[in-house]
């Protein structure tokens, strides 16, 4: 029985709730659905069986999730890594999508190795509890300037980088979403953001600001064009060895990142503040990569979209196997999935930027030690726009200033080693300059 296989009564929840949360999820990183073809044919891939490959691979890879880790952790190809492959990787490499999907199979296959060895854990037990803290407050104010630009209300500006946007009919019916809400959580309602996400669908449809599905089912799935062309062979030269490094380094922080802020705020951990069954999410995460890439994709990764569905109540690998359910249907129903636009989504991921500020209480800012590498990690994820540099900075800073203040003895041998590793993160782009001036 899943109320039995999930632990639902110990956790605190039931199977609608699961199911709500589930759905949540899948509602608020549906748009990968798109986004991830859109980004990868610019690399020449098939965009049509990459619709596919990524229904299949993101709902196989967060069911089997839900079932071996019991945790409402959704993953799919993580954004930034997709834009990696083909930018970084295809077009600016001058290499193949063949060997650029060797690239990332070789790095899933290195973080798979560190998991074994108990080195990933070691790394996020290392963390400092306070860090910890601002890893989730950085992601949710990363999560919130990815929901503003969504609906409009921020947007690009020549002079100042951002600005306030103009005032549309899409941004009007998303605060119409947001502040419905908002009105349903007060009044603790159950499922309150899939119910604003749906009347904000459906009121766009109804004002003529999202398209009505053009067909309900859709039965084309081959996906011969980009499953099983990997080129492992062509990717292990030394030129690729420094793009294998990178992208192992963004997805283990973009995961680490993920892991622990979805975690606790799943009150997934005992009360040393241990994440439960981290070792497995971790090896789930890492292999999801390797497989993904076989499948004809980018880098899987830990959503942190899960937050959504966790907010919703989701505590169990139940939301996870929901989730991973509505990626599979959404092979067939790739039409209708389409219709949700983002001001319908937007709304909920300024929701879950507002639940996850609740975090910023446990950072003690009067340790300053403690309290300024808090800051450069809340900051830096969001402006830069990357949940793994804003961690690589955070990291350097807090080993820098225990070392200026004659305290490098606090440091924990795995803290150093997290900080050498985002050191070398962060100047990846310029070693080659390095070595080239070396010789």
């Amino acid at each position: 029985m899943p109320r039995d296989y999930f632990e639902l009564g110990k956790r605190r929840t039931s199977v609608r709730i699961e199911a709500v949360a589930g759905v949540t999820t899948f509602l608020t990183m549906a748009y990968i659905i798109f986004v991830n073809p859109s980004i990868l044919s610019a690399a020449g891939m098939d965009k049509q069986a990459l619709i596919i490959v990524t229904c299949v691979v993101s709902g196989v890879m967060s069911i089997l999730t839900g079932l071996l880790a019991n945790a409402p952790i959704a993953m799919a190809p993580g954004m930034g890594l997709n834009a990696f492959l083909a930018f970084t990787l295809v077009l600016g490499g001058q290499i193949t999508w063949q060997v650029a999907l060797g690239v990332v199979f070789l790095s899933g296959l290195l973080c798979w190795g560190l998991t074994l060895l108990g080195l990933r854990k070691r790394l996020v037990e290392a963390i400092p509890a306070s860090l910890v803290s601002a890893i989730s407050v950085g992601i949710g104010l990363f999560i919130t300037f990815i929901g503003l630009q969504d609906l409009g209300l921020i947007v690009n500006n020549d002079e100042t980088l951002v600005c306030a946007g103009p005032l549309t009919g899409k941004v009007a019916i998303g605060l119409c979403g947001l502040l419905l809400m908002m009105f349903l959580s007060i009044k603790k309602v159950r499922g309150a953001l899939l119910i604003g996400m749906l009347f904000s669908t459906a009121l766009a449809i109804v004002t003529g600001l999202a398209q009505r599905p053009t067909g309900i089912v859709s039965l084309d799935f081959d996906i011969r064009a980009v499953a099983l062309q990997l080129d492992i062979a062509g990717a292990l030269q030394w030129s690729l060895f420094g793009h294998i490094f990178a992208l192992m380094f963004i997805d283990m922080f973009d995961s680490i990142g993920t892991l622990v802020a979805c975690c606790h705020e799943a009150n997934m951990v005992d009360e040393r503040g241990t994440i439960k069954g981290l070792d497995r999410l971790l090896q789930i995460d890492a292999a999801a990569s390797m497989l993904g890439a076989a499948l004809g994709t980018s880098s899987i990764a830990s959503y942190i979209e899960s937050a959504s569905g966790i907010a919703e109540g989701g505590r169990t690998g139940l939301t996870a196997v929901v989730t991973g359910l509505c990626f599979l249907a959404a092979t067939l129903f790739v039409p209708l999935v389409a219709v949700v636009p983002k001001c319908a989504t937007a709304p909920a991921l300024i929701m879950v930027g507002l639940f996850m500020m609740k975090e910023i209480k446990r950072i003690d800012f009067a340790n300053m030690e403690e309290a300024f590498p808090s800051f450069i990690i809340m900051v830096m994820t969001a402006l830069s726009y990357s949940i793994s540099r804003g961690l690589a900075f955070g990291f350097i800073s807090f080993v820098l200033i225990k070392v200026a203040a004659g305290r490098a003895r606090e440091v924990k041998p795995t803290m150093w080693v997290i900080a050498i590793l985002s050191l070398a993160f962060v100047t990846m782009d310029r070693l080659q300059a390095v070595i080239a001036w070396f010789n």
